[in-house]
């Protein structure tokens, strides 16, 4: 059972086996039909292609973030009809760094299926090892997938408004830790969200540090060095992950598990949630100027 990374020459060798399914997860969040057409111009042999948008997220509202958690239901719907069930292996690529695989590998994991991989390195990866392509439609027979939804794992907006209020992230006693770039997280040159920022108290830790130039996941005790700086005294089940639209919050999520940083919570509605709120703070600048 594969339940963080996989590497290119280990999946090619599962690829014709009916208890492995491989996920293409490919999306641009400036186009959004863009990883449709790369999957159709060229994917992983066997694979099925699944949507940011209408697959891994639920139905946006005035008051949710950009990417809301989809409804328990429907994901294990979509995951049946995608012949996936507990017996079956799940590896989730992307273009390259893995982040939008990580959100599928989250989701699989929040709903109690454990055996889930990202590709390291993604398509990319699997192209420079000189590995096939195929533009075939997937096919898989449907399956029945039971889900069993872990709200621990999740936290809410209340819960992070909580520990801005108390004083807990400023007193350590917990860490909500923003995965977008330094330039973002201060509130410069915001391109997505209509308020630029960060929650008051969050550390920065973009999730591009846990990837070479090649958008491989570096090596695992790279990894828990960063994450041991990041984390410093705070047990990791007292850190929330958090980042625009909780995608790429997915990504130090999967750097955590592979740093053997097991246990921290996804604030799946994030920044973008976040500030639909007036009543909610926002900081701006660097760490030190919170």
């Amino acid at each position: 059972m594969s339940t963080t990374l996989l590497e290119p020459a280990e999946l090619v060798t599962h690829l014709d086996e009916p208890d492995w399914a491989v996920l293409d997860c490919r999306f641009e969040l400036s186009d959004p039909e863009w990883g449709a057409r790369a999957y159709a111009a060229g994917h992983i042999p066997h694979a099925l292609y699944v949507h940011l948008d209408r697959d891994l997220s639920g139905e946006r509202t005035p008051r949710s973030g950009r990417h809301p958690l989809p409804p328990p239901a429907a994901l294990a719907a979509t995951l049946g009809r995608l012949g996936i069930d507990r017996r079956v292996q799940v590896v989730a690529y992307d273009q390259a760094s893995g982040v939008y695989a990580a959100r599928l590998w989250w989701l699989l994991r929040w709903l109690g299926h454990h055996q889930v991989a990202v590709l390291n390195g993604g398509i990319a990866a699997w192209q420079r090892a000189g590995l096939p392509l195929s533009t075939a439609v997937g096919q898989r027979a449907p399956r029945q997938f039971v889900p069993t939804a872990n709200a621990a794992m999740v936290v809410s907006g209340a819960e992070v408004a909580a520990a801005v209020d108390s004083g807990t992230l400023r007193q350590g006693a917990a860490l909500l830790v923003d995965a977008r770039s330094a330039e973002r997280f201060a509130g410069e040159n915001e391109t997505l969200d209509a308020v630029g920022g960060h929650v008051p108290g969050a550390r920065n830790h973009p999730f591009a540090t846990n990837h070479d130039v090649q958008g491989r996941f570096l090596p695992a005790a790279e990894v828990r060095r960063a994450w041991q700086n990041t984390l410093g005294s705070v047990d990791p089940r007292r850190v929330m992950a958090m980042c625009g639209s909780g995608v790429t919050a997915c990504d130090n999520l999967l750097a955590l598990e592979i740093a053997g940083f097991s246990g921290a919570r996804l604030y799946a509605g994030s920044w973008s949630e976040w500030i639909t709120d007036p009543s909610h703070p926002v900081a701006r600048g660097p760490e030190t100027g919170n």
